[in-house]
């Protein structure tokens, strides 16, 4: 059988080219390719600034800082998410507040938002997942009428549109990422995009070592008036950037084809259901592409049924509030968000990538189907 991998990035002859041609430049880092990435993407976002940076991870914890947030401080976010949009806050030793989700879209829900808002909170961020916004809305309504900042995570829906808004464009911060499992790559890689000047030259100047004025040379090179970091992302990366983001609309098209055929393969399978899209959601842009499976079915025996057909598949993701290290922070127990929980126990990815082929769909709705009617709990 043929082996299909759960994701690798799409990578053509331009992109190869525009990082051979830094190469044999001889700038690798701090020239004018991450300028060029930073000016694009934010222009693409529809932002004023771009701050590149070596991951997504990076941003975040650029973000949080850049927004003032520190001990005693409480910040709002979604307990169904990758560890490092509630990490990011206890950089700062302050408290990530979980607001579950809504039970169709899997994003946070807003009101659950609202009845969290306490003296000490000072942020929201909200995350949008797999391949759709947050109701942003009523999340930046609930900002604004408490004096809360937004830090918009965005790194997994490039291109996806709210009320045909692109996600990114909302929060006074915004962060995406790059990682080669995204829609577009730079490897290791991602950016804070922002309207604010202030906040964009404090995430500047952190990314490089705190440096009094993010110059790209002169007399105040070693000059620092605050503690940073090297979280610099190189001219090779944001050479990758750019050659991946002229193609961005051809590689969300090509993703959202294959989700059309996985959605229609899908439905004949009793048993399996998938993210629910929001009238809101005026266009998707697909991260991963995971699916639900009814509590009647074992996910774990289902996806080591897939293992032995040969189709690899993980479980996506597993409830922050329930990660060990949040459960001795913060005491968190099953039943504190059971929304989050219930999707989380049941969720699990399948091959999903730019190039996946109409066969290789096929081939994993087939082995999917099989091993459903052999994992019943």
């Amino acid at each position: 059988m043929e082996k299909i991998p759960l994701s690798k990035p799409y990578i053509d002859k331009e992109d190869i080219q525009g990082v051979v041609e830094v190469l044999k430049s001889g700038q690798l880092c701090l020239g004018p390719k991450t300028q060029e990435f930073e000016k694009k993407f934010a222009a693409y976002v529809q932002r004023k600034h771009g701050i590149a940076v070596n991951s997504g991870t990076s941003a975040l914890h650029l973000c949080v800082e850049a927004t003032g947030l520190k001990k005693g401080n409480e910040a709002i976010t979604t307990p169904l998410s990758f560890i490092a949009s509630s990490n990011c806050i206890l950089y700062r030793d302050a408290k990530p507040v979980f607001a579950d989700i809504d039970e169709k879209t899997w994003n946070i829900d807003p009101e659950k938002i609202s009845e969290k808002i306490t003296k000490k909170t000072k942020a929201i961020l909200p995350v949008h997942l797999f391949c759709q916004p947050c109701d942003m809305d009523p999340i930046m309504k609930a900002a604004e009428e408490n004096s809360l900042a937004v830090i918009e995570d965005s790194c997994e829906v490039i291109g996806a549109e709210y009320k045909k808004r692109k996600a990114g464009s909302f929060g006074d911060l915004s962060v995406f990422s790059f990682y080669p499992n995204k829609q577009m790559t730079t490897g290791e890689g991602g950016i804070i995009v922002t309207d604010n000047e202030a906040m964009a030259k404090m995430c500047d100047s952190l990314r490089n070592q705190g440096r009094a004025e993010m110059t790209r040379g002169g007399d105040n090179w070693l000059s620092h008036d605050k503690i940073g970091y090297n979280f610099r992302l190189s001219d090779m990366a944001c050479s990758l950037g750019i050659t991946q983001l002229k193609k961005i609309d051809f590689l969300i098209n090509k993703r959202n084809e294959a989700v059309m055929q996985y959605k229609k393969l899908l439905k004949k399978i009793d048993g399996i259901t998938m993210q629910e899209i929001s009238p809101n959601t005026t266009r998707t842009s697909q991260f991963v592409f995971v699916v639900k499976a009814d509590e009647t079915i074992s996910r774990d025996k289902l996806i080591n049924c897939l293992t032995e057909k040969g189709i690899p598949s993980r479980p996506y993701f597993p409830a922050l509030h329930l990660q060990p290290l949040y459960k001795k922070m913060f005491g968190y127990k099953e039943g504190d968000y059971p929304i989050a929980e219930a999707v989380s126990r049941q969720t699990f990815s399948l091959p999903f990538f730019t190039e996946i082929s109409s066969g290789q769909i096929e081939t994993v709705c087939e082995a999917l189907q099989k091993a459903v009617s052999g994992a019943s709990k």
